[in-house]
């Protein structure tokens, strides 16, 4: 290669060099509102509690239960999904790790040894008859000299695609808390509506024994006797539906939690639960932008962003170079000693600017940037729904609690005051079986309604980010 040649290479290198292939990467603006849904159903306390920003909530703060907060801890350390989140995070870090050593030359060495005795006819006098030859080499494998950056974008691409898997770790590490809260209160409401069933049951037997009697001497109907085994037999469905749901929900928080979840851990009913910590939401995208799921997407973006770059700089020259030191023969130490070892260099280049795979690639690149952008903004776009059907449960299920609370008070005074009536011979007992069918009715809504805003805490926690200490 003459020295004319090396000029225009060197002064091309010079050119272009230093120029960034991946394009300018500009965060693209989130697609939501610039404030959260206002409304009737959004409205929020007249006296706001002072809470720091979910982000600095730890999970200790939020949950103030011990028991829940000890479960938790089991399911982190035991989970499988977590687990193989983390496994992926440490195959994500080693890809990149490999991807990072290709930027450096190989260097492999060889080696090898003979021993050679000649008969005594074939050599010359004075020529010893045993001969020993020694052998070592080494180099460089086809090192290819990044001179357009394509190997550093490759290596760009693998740092985005480690910190995307890390973030996808901290998004299901969120999900895996809500959903260990979510279980634990779904199942300190199926003890309590179990419990308000027994109960019922117990007084609605009762009731029916004493029809029974009234109605062996004569003083109650036929009719009023099977009226009253009515409530008795849908109760005690209603006992077996809610043993066989905390069944399930055990289950569940089994397969979460590991296979040991200590029984004292579990809740006994929704009372024995403290109550969460209230949660208000900073603006839309100061809030969204920290959830690991939407930085986990923009990783992603960012790692489409080197690929365009990586695309780019393949279509330039790519430069490989080989490089080896010769053999050396009679001793190891003469290799070294004597000089006769020689470096060989081997300069390969390559021009893909007209293969078509390489064109075809850059335009896959392209359309993978573009497909990023889309999911980046979806992301996003889903994360203001959940905080925002959040935010509408709670601006609500306080006033539905209350009015529940309320109408279960009233429906609780119209059986009682049905009971006096029937035992004074004012009222049928069908009055009496109205109102103890209304009353049970209620007390299971207002349980439910309970379990709601909790869960909903939960929820908008975890929509917000959350969870992640």
């Amino acid at each position: 290669m003459n020295k004319r040649v090396l000029v225009l290479i060197a002064a091309f290198i010079c050119l272009v060099g230093g120029c960034a292939m991946a394009p300018e990467y500009r965060q693209p603006a989130p697609p939501v509102s610039q404030k959260w849904p206002e409304g009737d159903a959004y409205r929020q306390p007249d006296d706001p509690p002072d809470v720091p920003a979910v982000q600095e909530l730890t999970r200790q703060a939020f949950f103030k239960n011990e028991s829940l907060l000890k479960l938790i801890d089991l399911a982190l350390e035991n989970n499988r999904d977590l687990r193989l989140a983390v496994l992926n995070v440490e195959r994500a870090r080693n890809l990149y790790g490999i991807q990072r050593a290709e930027r450096f030359p190989a260097v492999h060495a060889t080696g090898g040894g003979a021993r050679e005795k000649r008969s005594s006819e074939l050599i010359s006098p004075g020529e010893a008859r045993t001969v020993e030859q020694y052998t070592a080499g080494l180099g460089i494998a086809a090192w290819e000299i990044d001179f357009f950056g394509r190997i550093r974008h490759l290596e760009d691409q693998a740092l985005e695609e480690f910190l995307a898997t890390d973030a996808a770790r901290q998004s299901v590490k969120i999900s895996l808390v809500a959903e260990v809260a979510r279980a634990y209160l779904t199942l300190a409401a199926d003890r309590e509506n179990l419990n308000l069933a027994r109960s019922t049951l117990a007084s609605q037997k009762k009731a029916h024994e004493l029809i029974k009697r009234q109605y062996e001497v004569g003083i109650a109907t036929e009719l009023d006797l099977h009226r009253a085994q009515i409530p008795v037999e849908t109760t005690r469905r209603d006992v077996a539906r809610f043993t066989q749901s905390m069944a399930l929900t055990q289950n569940g928080i089994t397969l979460l939690a590991g296979p040991t979840v200590p029984q004292d851990l579990l809740p006994q009913d929704l009372e024995s639960v403290h109550m969460l910590r209230d949660v208000l939401p900073d603006l839309p995208s100061e809030a969204l932008l920290v959830r690991p799921d939407v930085m986990a997407a923009e990783h992603r973006l960012k790692s489409a962003y080197a690929y365009i770059g990586a695309a780019r700089a393949a279509f330039f020259p790519r430069i490989s170079l080989t490089t080896g030191i010769g053999t050396a023969s009679d001793a190891l130490s003469g290799l070294f000693s004597s000089g006769t070892g020689t470096w060989t260099f081997v300069p390969q280049m390559s021009l893909p600017i007209l293969d078509t795979r390489v064109q075809a690639a850059y335009r896959v690149s392209k359309a993978q940037r573009d497909i990023a952008v889309t999911q980046y903004e979806k992301t996003i776009q889903t994360a203001f729904r959940e905080v925002a059907d959040a935010l509408a449960v709670q601006g609500m299920i306080r006033q539905q609690i209350s009015a529940q609370k309320a109408l279960t008070d009233a429906v609780e005074k119209t059986y009682l005051l049905a009971e006096k009536r029937y035992a004074k011979g004012i009222d049928s007992y069908l009055e009496v079986l109205d109102a103890q069918r209304s009353l049970y009715a209620q007390q299971q809504a207002l349980n439910t309604l309970v379990l709601q805003k909790l869960v909903n805490q939960v929820r908008l926690y975890a929509a917000l980010g959350g969870g992640n200490d």
